[in-house]
């Protein structure tokens, strides 16, 4: 079945390589790292990588291997935002052309927050404006020393409110130290972003990945279907209305797992002490 096919190949290499502004490569069983790469543009957004993040968020959730995926930035950034030079153009299209071009951004970050695995962002550099909303739509974020975020929309007439930022960071690091950061479009440093618990932990540029990668290890060695409805029950809380509404959601997602072939092996290995060997979803 098409559905069953690893997007890497068994040496570990990207088996589309179709990507021009993206780099794919499983770095570990189950780990995929995913680079944004246009390094001489600080990874800056363009149209191109808003198709490319849809189309490899799609192929990767069609991987059945899949248990982490690793985003990043090749080079001195994580993303810097939407290229300044296709960002000329924006105030010539019209309005219909502007919204499309708008909800194709949209739906390329979407995609990547939706994916059913854990996201983990390795903030290697600046992650400024598109970056920001990038990095915030990761489940989790590290930081290197080196990083640096700003919300920049406004610094260009724009507002703060776009590709999820006004809510996602909201979410994270409450509403007025959201304002401060919107309305001023300041850059927050690495250590900062620590206490403000927009990212979980901060490395040095060169342990960087590897930190990520050894928390990705970490969440590998849990159930697979554990993980997922985890990460569902988590986002889907985020937006209900009500306590009793997250009960239910949560209620559901107990009684599925406890019906997979790998709750039994983990509950096993737990009172055990010792590895789980888990067999599929």
């Amino acid at each position: 079945m098409a559905a069953e096919r690893s997007l890497t190949d068994p040496q570990g290499g990207p088996r589309d390589s179709a990507y021009e502004t993206l780099l794919v490569e499983q770095r570990r069983p189950g780990i995929v790292v995913l680079t944004l790469n246009r390094p001489a543009r600080y990874n800056a957004m363009t149209d191109r990588m808003f198709v490319e993040l849809e189309k490899v968020a799609a192929q990767l959730d069609a991987d059945p291997t899949l248990r982490v995926v690793i985003l990043t930035g090749a080079g001195r950034a994580f993303c810097s935002g939407y290229d300044l030079d296709d960002a000329e153009q924006l105030a010539s299209l019209g309005a219909l052309g502007m919204l499309d071009q708008q909800e194709r951004a949209a739906r390329a970050l979407l995609a990547i927050r939706s994916l059913r695995v854990p996201v983990i962002a390795a903030v290697n550099g600046a992650a400024a404006g598109g970056g920001l909303s990038l990095a915030l739509a990761a489940d989790i974020r590290l930081a290197a020393t080196s990083a640096r975020f700003n919300a920049a929309f406004v610094r260009i007439g724009l507002s703060a409110g776009d590709l999820g930022a006004s809510w996602l960071l909201t979410r994270l690091i409450g509403p007025a130290a959201t304002s401060e950061i919107c309305f001023t479009g300041r850059f927050v440093g690495a250590d900062e972003a620590l206490r403000l618990g927009l990212v979980n932990a901060v490395s040095e540029p060169d342990t960087l990945l590897d930190d990520a990668l050894a928390l990705a290890e970490k969440i590998v060695t849990n159930s697979p279907g554990g993980v997922q409805l985890s990460k569902r029950a988590l986002q889907a809380n985020l937006e209900v209305g009500s306590y009793a509404a997250a009960l239910e959601l949560e209620n559901r997602g107990q009684a599925l797992l406890t019906r997979s072939r790998d709750m039994p092996e983990a509950l096993a290995a737990f009172r055990e002490k010792r590895p789980p060997v888990f067999v599929g979803e």
